[in-house]
């Protein structure tokens, strides 16, 4: 199983009207989302189940990508690891990508790559595509890409 994780591009700060579940891309941000959108195009296995937090920047970073996603509330800014895992073993589909949020996919990526709960860092707009594999209950790093890399 292909587990694709790929945190919102940059987004605005929180605005003293709106919630942090409203923030929304800067500029820079859509731009990244589009740049990596155009490159997941040409990787993605076609029948690629996409996930996104119900989040603004979120949805937004999803949008980019101009593929049918569906918005799990599992993935939002307040849940952790384990309701990520749960999303993912819902999918019977060989490969997912989850549109979220840090620290949670850093955690999420820690925990399926080492085994042990960490705080990585996953870069705005960025993905980590790993390859799980249920038969050895391992999972290994395939790519990690910036946007400013493409």
């Amino acid at each position: 199983m292909n587990i694709i994780l790929w945190r919102h591009a940059e987004a605005e700060d929180i605005a003293p009207d709106r919630t942090d579940a409203g923030r929304r891309l800067t500029g820079k941000g859509e731009k990244q989302a589009e740049a990596m959108s155009e490159w997941l195009h040409q990787h993605l296995p076609a029948d690629t189940v996409v996930l996104a937090s119900p989040a603004v920047r979120t949805q937004q970073t999803a949008s980019a990508l101009d593929r049918e996603f569906k918005t799990d509330p599992r993935l939002f800014t307040d849940t952790g690891v384990e309701a990520h895992l749960d999303a993912i073993r819902a999918q019977t589909a060989g490969s997912i990508l989850i549109v979220g949020h840090q620290p949670t996919l850093g955690q999420l990526a820690a925990l399926l790559l080492s085994g042990q709960p960490q705080s990585w860092s996953v870069k705005k707009g960025a993905i980590w595509w790993l390859s799980a594999t249920a038969e050895t209950q391992t999972t290994r790093l395939v790519c990690m890409l910036d946007p400013k890399h493409l």
